[in-house]
């Protein structure tokens, strides 16, 4: 029958962009349709939430998880979402839309791979995974449904509408009291607390690569219980149980991928593709394409999305919702490892005593069912006794000293859950150890939250080094808004940083202080003061030049004269040399215009050696001259002028 008749979706346009052109797959949460972008002029994948969960919030949020999750991601081997929206009542999101099969299609055509083959599809799973899990996002729905075969070969990871970001503990946890997945491939942690981080994804995708080379999963059952009780305590047969002549090596990479402890596990896809190189290296297995089944008929278009239109695996109950934690502990479970019930490989054994005249297919049915019903009945009355008795209680274990993932794994182990882990200084406990907890000791029940306190270690604040160099007031300033120390000041004389500026700390910066530490922030009082060099007997040029040189300024004063100096040369500087001056202060220099000038003193009348001593004293010359006499009659130079020191005075004596 036509698409577009029977589905009244097809051929509307979603917030004007994406026409609904036919559908592709349909399942208990979405419809599956193939579009047109209107937009980019390219085939999309359209998925559409059911009508009758569109008005529920946890669908919803589950919807804009996977978009928010894909979005995140991009990776050739993880499908691209690009959009989400609601328009005309309808809640979708839009991604790539990849032409090919599941690998459930190509299990169910080809029975069971080679592993070469098994290989070729893994790798690609977990490069997608490896991805998802370097970005924070645990997928919690791996299985052959949601990885897609294109017809060209090229394998992604489908469906992150369970996925959720890793919070503080490192792990995701449930959601709404109910556990939801594929029971067939979820891991213990899963099913006892609820819990998954990246080492989940790891045993799905073990059990998936089980089943690639098995042809089925492990375990199998009439109900999720029985199967979940499986995963929960059982270890996965080796895959040669069911196929001889597989290489122990393969048997060992399942194996580590699905121990039950998680600790045991790889700690994220990429160390699980790291071990399968190593497998592949050493069992010498060549690379092969990867099997599209292109040969085999069935569907064409890959369905984005974990709701199958083909019949699912008889021993994959689906995507189906769990009791809340512990639902799957059976430990105390009466008739769970006895009696005519379900074994590891999901194969029942015959019951006895069956009334004639039923056939046998009707027969065994009632019989299944019977037991199916006394198993949950025991189980439920020895949980009922079991939780209003001791086991509702636990005991909180003591987490001082012990490493953040210690304590957390410990609190999950005792049934308690950890609230969001507080960071707190501590100078006595080493960073990323626990200080406290709260409640710290004692029985509780469980479930709990118990707040952990973890050590940051010692607090410490640091100046940055940039601070030297600018003005002091602004940095003081910024470090008593910034960090809670207290500042005190020294100064001291700096030849490059100016008055005012910061020189240095004390500790140096970039030293880790402690709160209210006492530091010392050491200011410029600028250059320091030069000494002043002796220039006399420089001429005025080479006088200026010398003292610019060491960043005094110099002007020249009144012209001097000097008995000790030539003229034309400096005879004085202020200040004197050999003093401290001001760095960039002014000097003056003093050039001589000549030796000293003297007044003549009279000496005539006086005799020769009075009139000598009297001109000596004012510092002339003298030459005298006789005519029959020992009195100054005349001088050459008349009293009173203005002479040069060192002019001759001529005295001519005589007769007095």
């Amino acid at each position: 029958m036509d698409t577009a008749v029977t589905d009244p979706v097809v051929g509307l346009v979603l917030e004007g962009r994406y026409r609904l052109e036919e559908r592709v797959a349909r399942g208990g949460m979405s419809t599956v349709y193939s579009a047109t972008d209107l937009r980019l002029h390219k085939t999309v994948a359209v998925k559409v939430m059911a009508e009758h969960l569109a008005h529920d919030p946890t669908f919803v949020d589950r919807f804009t998880r996977e978009a928010r999750a894909a979005a995140m991601l991009s990776h050739p081997n993880v499908v691209n979402v690009s959009d989400q929206g609601s328009d005309q009542g309808l809640v979708f999101l839009v991604m790539e839309l990849v032409r090919g099969r599941t690998l459930r299609d190509l299990l169910t055509a080809r029975g069971r791979l080679t592993v070469a083959e098994a290989f070729a599809v893994l790798e690609p799973v977990l490069a997608g995974l490896t991805a998802a899990h370097r970005a924070g996002i645990v997928h919690r729905d791996i299985k052959p449904e949601n990885v897609l075969i294109g017809i060209d070969g090229v394998v992604k990871v489908a469906d992150f509408g369970l996925a959720r970001a890793v919070v503080g503990t490192g792990q995701t946890s449930q959601t709404g009291g109910v556990l939801i997945g594929t029971v067939a491939y979820l891991s213990p942690e899963q099913l006892e607390r609820g819990r998954a981080d990246a080492r989940s994804d790891i045993y799905a995708a073990g059990i998936v690569l089980y089943e690639m080379l098995t042809g089925h999963p492990p375990y199998g059952g009439d109900t999720p219980l029985a199967v979940a009780y499986q995963h929960v305590h059982n270890d996965v047969p080796a895959p040669s149980a069911e196929v001889p002549g597989l290489p122990w090596q393969v048997d060992e990479l399942v194996a580590r991928g699905t121990r039950r402890d998680p600790a045991g596990r790889p700690i994220d896809a990429g160390a699980f593709l790291a071990e399968l190189t190593d497998v592949r290296r050493d069992l010498g297995i060549e690379p092969v394409p990867v099997p599209t089944g292109r040969s085999v008929a069935g569907p064409t278009t890959l369905r984005p999305t974990n709701r199958p239109t083909r019949p699912r695996h008889p021993s994959d109950p689906g995507t189906r919702a769990l009791p809340p934690h512990g639902s799957a502990r059976t430990s105390q479970m009466p008739g769970m490892g006895a009696g005519p019930t379900t074994d590891v490989g999901g194969r029942r054994p015959g019951v006895d005593s069956l009334r004639p005249g039923v056939p046998d297919h009707i027969r065994r049915r009632r019989a299944r069912l019977a037991i199916a019903v006394v198993l949950l009945l025991a189980v439920t009355i020895g949980a009922i006794g079991w939780w209003l008795g001791s086991g509702r209680w636990t005991e909180v274990p003591s987490l001082a000293g012990k490493s953040r993932e210690a304590a957390v794994d410990m609190l999950q182990d005792a049934g308690l859950d950890p609230k969001p882990v507080v960071e707190e200084w501590s100078e006595t406990v080493p960073a990323g150890t626990v200080i406290s907890t709260d409640p710290a000791s004692g029985e509780v029940i469980r479930g709990t939250d118990v707040r952990v306190v973890v050590s940051k270690g010692p607090e410490r604040f640091l100046v940055d080094p940039e601070v030297v160099g600018r003005p002091a007031a602004e940095v003081e300033a910024e470090l008593q808004e910034r960090i809670p120390v207290q500042i005190t000041t020294a100064e001291q004389f700096h030849d490059e940083i100016a008055a005012g500026s910061v020189i240095t700390f004390d500790p140096p910066p970039g030293t880790p202080l402690q709160r209210d530490q006492v530091i010392t922030m050491v200011v410029s009082k600028g250059h320091a003061p030069v000494a002043v060099p002796d220039v006399t007997g420089q001429t005025p040029e080479q006088a200026t030049a010398n003292l610019e040189a060491l960043g005094f300024s110099v002007e020249r004063g009144e012209d001097g004269r000097s008995a000790d100096v030539d003229k034309g040369e400096v005879m004085a500087v202020d200040p004197a040399p050999g003093t401290q001056a001001p760095y960039r202060s002014t000097l003056t220099i003093t050039v001589s215009a000549g030796v000293p000038l003297v007044t003549v003193p009279d000496v005539v009348g006086m005799n020769e050696a009075e009139a000598t001593a009297a001109l000596k004293a004012a510092g002339l010359q003298v030459e005298a001259t006789k005519f029959f006499g020992d009195r100054v009659f005349r001088q050459s130079v008349k009293a009173g002028e203005t002479v040069e020191q060192g002019t001759k005075v001529t005295i001519l004596l005589t007769f007095g």
